[in-house]
């Protein structure tokens, strides 16, 4: 099969940053489905996997990137529930196995689920990364209600990817009133699109939400820079609220910041259940599941804001340029 990979850790700009191969076609395992891949989406992961996986050193076999991805199931495990061949489903995939950059890729049927059927596969392949991250952050660790009408939830990195489905679905299934940052004006757009009730400018980040009513807010989803912004979520988490963050950071903060208002910091990975098979990893199937049919029910929109085409070096070395910007708005897509 064809597939797009690395031997070595080089700048974006370098030519073998990535590089178009031939491998053989994968097996699936008992519990995989073999999938042909039709779209997929690029994720920051992405970009710090290729530049952290093989600095200084050529790996024994490609590194094949690649997380998001929709396509058509062409076999399965002998332990696959619920599938048959010929579906459209789609996942995330798991970070200790080969990635999405193929024209094949072998998934456990567990943290996958049948695709949306109302969009085009390019604009499903937005969607279950970012969906899983969000709704496990919202649901699963931070544990926000669903009933409350009094409590408040501020986005940090609201136009980005998981911003975005964040943004969604807190609207539509709690009652939460949902701020997100943003800087610029096509940004901030982006966010009262998705249906964020204000857009806060992260660039004096306690004083722009305090200035919409907000002295403390409940709930703190970080997704941009939390050493950056510690000082001012300490400050302005509530009394008994919960700080969740995805984004690592090698400088120290000082978690005592929380410790008089008993507030929390919680972490957010969505390859943990996959990398460590834990017992409710079929949970993410279940997400994905619920994700496609707001989708078909026009209750969530997809977020690919542009699409690339073709399973090529040259085709992902431009989407790992885009998204080494940092400025991307929602999603970028690639259509094979």
């Amino acid at each position: 099969m064809k597939a797009v990979g690395f031997l070595t850790s080089h700048p974006i700009e370098h030519e073998d940053a990535l590089l178009d191969i031939e491998l053989p076609d994968p097996a699936p395992r008992p519990h995989d489905l073999l999938v042909r891949i039709e779209a997929i989406s690029v994720n920051p992961a992405d970009a710090k996997r290729r530049i952290r996986t093989a600095p200084g050193k050529v790996l024994d076999e490609p590194f094949i990137l690649g997380y998001d991805a929709v396509g058509r199931v062409e076999a399965m495990g002998a332990d696959v529930e619920g599938f048959v061949v010929g579906d459209r489903v789609w996942y995330a995939g798991d970070a200790g196995r080969p990635g999405s950059n193929a024209e094949l890729q072998c998934v456990d049927a567990r943290i996958a689920a049948k695709a949306p059927s109302l969009v085009a596969p390019e604009a499903a392949a937005s969607l279950p990364l970012t969906a899983i991250t969000a709704w496990e952050m919202l649901f699963d660790r931070l544990q926000v209600p669903t009933d409350e009408r009094n409590a408040s939830l501020l986005v940090i990195g609201g136009a980005g990817g998981v911003g975005s489905a964040t943004i969604q679905l807190a609207r539509v299934l709690t009652g939460l009133t949902v701020l997100a940052t943003a800087s610029r004006e096509d940004s901030a757009d982006w966010c009262r699109k998705l249906g964020a009730h204000e857009v806060i400018d992260h660039r004096d980040l306690v004083a722009s939400t305090r200035a919409t009513g907000h002295t403390f807010v409940n709930t703190i989803v970080q997704y941009a820079d939390l050493a950056q912004h510690w000082d001012a979520m300490a400050e302005l988490i509530a009394p008994q609220g919960r700080i969740g963050s995805i984004v690592e950071t090698s400088e120290k903060i000082d978690v005592t910041a929380l410790q008089g208002k008993s507030a929390a910091l919680m972490w957010e990975l969505m390859f943990t259940r996959s990398m460590y098979e834990t017992a409710d990893m079929h949970r993410q199937g279940m997400i994905l599941a619920r994700v496609a049919r707001l989708v078909d029910d026009g209750l969530i929109k997809t977020t690919e804001t542009r699409t690339l085409h073709g399973l090529s070096a040259a085709t992902l070395k431009e989407a790992h340029r885009l998204i080494e910007t940092a400025s991307t708005i929602g999603k970028l897509v690639v259509r094979y």
